[in-house]
């Protein structure tokens, strides 16, 4: 694949985000977009930018901060995260303003050029994730990508347009694997050995007639 094709394969991915998707429906348990420990907060809050950065959620659902390790923030929505720490800042200071972004550990491994754990933001897809690790290598297929989530297992396929109802978003602590292409090529493995047999009879044919 040349350079050029892969750069148009990998902008699709950016661009459309809808899959088709096949498989084991997820668990109910836990929603998608529920805070969990080893989740990343990014926090900014205006003109306290002693405040701000990317917080880590510990396993006591608080944050990695000596100021807001008071506050829980694991098994509730992003929103409610928020208000929760606007509570928390209000009695240091009136009318705080701030914003806060998820991002969720995701792991996008098998066959694409930059395999690695990646953070990344609520209302990501699966296939922008898949782009952002390079896109598929050679022997990457796109139309079965497995997708391991919380003991379930679901199959995507990001090979064509689908319904917007079908499109499937990261979640935190994802496993996103896509398959290799079989080794088999009709060419090489029967096309070839094929002609070489016909021309080899051939051969033997001609000379005995000689």
């Amino acid at each position: 694949m040349s350079r050029g094709s892969l750069a148009v394969l990998v902008a699709g991915l950016l661009a459309v985000p809808l899959s088709r998707v096949s498989g084991q429906r997820l668990e109910r348990a836990v929603p998608a977009a529920a805070l969990s420990p080893g989740d990343v907060l990014r926090i900014t809050v205006w003109r306290h930018p002693e405040l701000s950065g990317e917080f880590t959620i510990a396993p006591d659902s608080t944050l990695l901060h000596p100021l807001y390790q008071s506050v829980k923030v694991a098994g509730v929505s992003p929103a409610v995260a928020k208000e929760r720490l606007r509570g928390f800042l209000a009695s240091y200071e009136q009318d705080v303003q701030l914003t806060v972004e998820p991002l969720f550990p995701v792991t996008v491994a098998g066959e694409v050029r930059q395999p690695n754990l990646y953070r990344l933001s609520l209302g990501t897809s699966i296939a922008q994730a898949v782009a952002l690790a390079g896109g598929p290598s050679e022997r990457g297929r796109l139309d079965r990508v497995r997708v391991i989530r919380r003991q379930s297992q679901l199959t995507v396929d990001l090979t064509g347009d689908a319904p917007a109802s079908e499109k499937t978003l990261v979640a935190s602590g994802d496993q996103i694997l896509v398959g290799h292409r079989s080794s088999f090529s009709f060419f090489r493995d029967v096309m070839v050995p094929l002609t070489s047999l016909t021309a080899a009879v051939a051969a033997i044919i001609t000379v005995s007639r000689r």
